[in-house]
Parts: C-alpha cells; structure tokens; sequence
C-alpha cells in the first residue's frame, strides 16, 4: 500500500505543476499579445514599449519563478519526494508579491478609471487577472518547502523599488519630451509625487507580509497533516512511527541518495507527548532505513 504521506506530496506536487504551468503559458499569451498589437486606442504601450509596463514585467517575473518550480514538481511525481529549494521558494515570495500589486492596482484604481471590462479583457486578462491569482493560489496553498522568513519580506520590495526609481528617472528626470516617458500611471500628473512615494512600498510590504502569513500557515497546516497521517499508520510509539516511516520511503520513493526528513521527524516529535530530540529521532530513521536497505541492524 502507498505510503498515505507519499501521496499527499504527490497530490500536492501535481496541483503545483499545473498551476505553475498555468501562470507561465498565460504570461506569454498575455505578452505575446501586447507585443503584436502594435496599437491600442485605450493604452499607449503596445509593441516593444510594453516592456515600460510593471504589469507586464511582473508577470515575466512570475513567470520566470513558475518555470522554476517546474522541473522540481516533474521530478518529484516520479520519485514521490517533492522538494524546492530555499532560494526557489523566496523567489517565488517576491514575484507574486510583485504581481499581486498589479491586480491590486488593476482592481481597486485603473478598473474605477477605466472600467472594469477593459482592464480585465485582451491580454489584461492573463496579465491582470489569470496569472496574479493563480500565482497566489499556487505560493499559498501548493508550495510547503520552505516557511518564509521575516528577513525575507524585504526582499520582495526590491522589484518594486527598482521599476520606481526608473519610472522616477524615466518621467520626472528626463521627461517626454527628451525621450522618456509619458506618466501613463499618473504617479506624477495626477496626484502630488509624493503620495504614491510613500505608500507604494509599505503597501508592497503588507502585500509580502499577508503572503507570508497564508504561505505559512498553509505550509504549517499541511505537515502537521503529514504527522498526523504517520502517526495514524503506525500502532506503536513515536519511534516505531519513525521507523515505520523510514521503511516505508526506503520502498516506495526511488532516490538516488537517501534523504533524511529532518523537518517532518520534528513536526511529529512537535505533535508527540515524548522527550525525543530530532537528532535521536534522525538517528533511529538512518537505522531503520539502513536496516531495510541491508537487512542488518545498526546498533
């Protein structure tokens, strides 16, 4: 019988492959499209000037992260061990904070100015409205590998920064005129600079802040699942859990190194009424895991 832990991650791991799958294919429809239109009556940034957009940079961003996680979803539906790295896991906390600002943007100010069915029709609606919420979707609910840290959120402002400080340089320093830009977001014409200054990146940072909350809790809520699974399929103590758990991931997931699951022995010690430590929890898996790879028994 599959290990039922096995096949939660495998389930896990195919909703973020689709998903993932999802936000990168509809960033290139939605690019792809703002690129051959060549002329909008509604938008002056057609074409090549598309690139001037946060919209469109955003969701290349997202993107780009999705495409990331891709190749670690397809490995882990074979080998049933699905795992991102740390810095994949933080990449993909800074672009949907990036893109979730834009759908933030696109409904609360440009869909009042412009009107809703605009905003959200052509190839708006991949880059203002499929891909920022699926992209939440997929961070909150489908990556668990790694808990975001505090330090971390900071991160997610710089994308932010970085297209401000060109905007700020682009509009207000060189100007229309000399070959800038026309401030097509009325960060500049429309409302006092400064405004906009203030409250872009403290906005930015609650956006990576909620994020973070929901990614954690999520990620929190699915191993204690996974503990509580273990638990439930083994009838003895916490450290026939253990071994039981080892055992069962020696036969079912085809790894070429053995993996310690560090992180899930010490949700079950966490979830377990016991003075084990990780260590001695690791050190009772890499005994059982050997056993069942030798048939001998470490002492």
């Amino acid at each position: 019988m599959m290990d039922p832990v096995i096949r939660s991650n495998r389930r896990q791991c195919l909703y973020a492959l689709i998903s993932a799958s999802v936000v990168a294919v509809c960033v290139c429809i939605g690019v792809t499209m703002n690129l051959v239109t060549l002329y909008d009556e509604n938008f002056d940034h057609m074409g090549l000037r598309t690139f001037c957009m946060f919209t469109v940079d955003s969701n290349i961003l997202a993107g780009l992260t999705m495409l990331l996680c891709i190749p670690y979803t397809i490995d882990g539906l074979h080998s049933g061990y699905y795992h991102l790295p740390d810095w994949v896991v933080v990449m993909m906390q800074i672009s949907v904070t990036a893109v979730t600002l834009t759908f933030l943007v696109s409904l609360f100010i440009l869909s009042p100015m412009k009107g809703f069915v605009l905003i959200f029709t052509g190839s708006r609606f991949f880059l203002h409205g499929v891909c920022p919420v699926v992209s939440i979707i997929t961070f909150c609910f489908f990556i668990n590998s790694h808990l975001i840290r505090r330090k971390e959120l900071l991160l997610s402002l710089i994308p932010v920064f970085i297209y401000a400080s060109v905007y700020l340089v682009m509009v207000v320093v060189i100007g229309e005129d000399r070959g800038g830009w026309n401030d097509f977001y009325g960060f500049a014409t429309r409302v006092p600079f400064w405004i906009p200054a203030l409250l872009i990146l403290p906005l930015t940072f609650g956006i990576a802040w909620l994020l973070r909350f929901v990614h954690n809790k999520w990620c929190v809520r699915c191993r204690n699942k996974d503990a509580r699974l273990y638990r439930e399929a083994s009838e003895g103590g916490l450290r026939q859990v253990i071994e039981d758990m080892a055992r069962s991931r020696k036969k079912n997931l085809k790894l070429t190194d053995m993996e310690i699951p560090a992180q899930m022995i010490s949700y079950l010690i966490l979830n377990s009424d016991t003075d084990m430590d990780i260590a001695e929890g690791c050190r009772y898996y890499l005994e059982a895991y050997l056993d069942a790879d030798e048939g001998v028994k470490m002492a």
